[in-house]
């Protein structure tokens, strides 16, 4: 396992990333870059089980182990899952976001443990994702 790091700078309020990054409908959009027409099912509340899930409705089932409001969500993944089987994570594996301000707007850095052979998959496709958030984000704002 290998923890994987990736950081953005949004122009827009933390509380306008936060709320694009984690509301049902937003959240479609900006993960399509990881699967188009993923959703979840659950809550980002501190202890709550929560899907993360594909159009076919295979996906990962996790934890949140941790949300400290505006600043940090740390999701704890327990298996993945399709129609016929569950696999456990044999390894503990997190995906952690921060929140932090910076002049003009926000930093977003994510840290995800992922196995081995997912590395490039991810290491592609989360730019991507966070671009798009990136765009929802700063498309949402006012203009001056």
């Amino acid at each position: 396992m290998k923890t994987l790091h990736f950081t953005i700078r949004i122009e827009a309020p933390r509380q306008v990333v936060w709320d694009t990054m984690l509301s049902l409908e937003t959240y479609r959009q900006w993960t399509a870059a990881f699967c188009e027409g993923s959703y979840y099912e659950g809550s980002w509340e501190e202890g709550a089980a929560i899907r993360f899930l594909g159009p076919s409705g295979e996906g990962m089932r996790a934890v949140i182990a941790e949300n400290v409001h505006l600043q940090r969500i740390s999701i704890r993944h327990l298996d993945c899952f399709t129609k016929d089987k569950e696999e456990p994570v044999t390894d503990p594996a997190f995906e952690n976001y921060t929140f932090r301000d910076v002049p003009g707007g926000t930093e977003l850095l994510v840290d995800m443990d992922s196995p081995e052979p997912y590395e490039a998959m991810f290491q592609e496709m989360w730019p991507r994702a966070l671009q798009l958030l990136k765009a929802l984000c700063e498309n949402s704002q006012p203009s001056s």
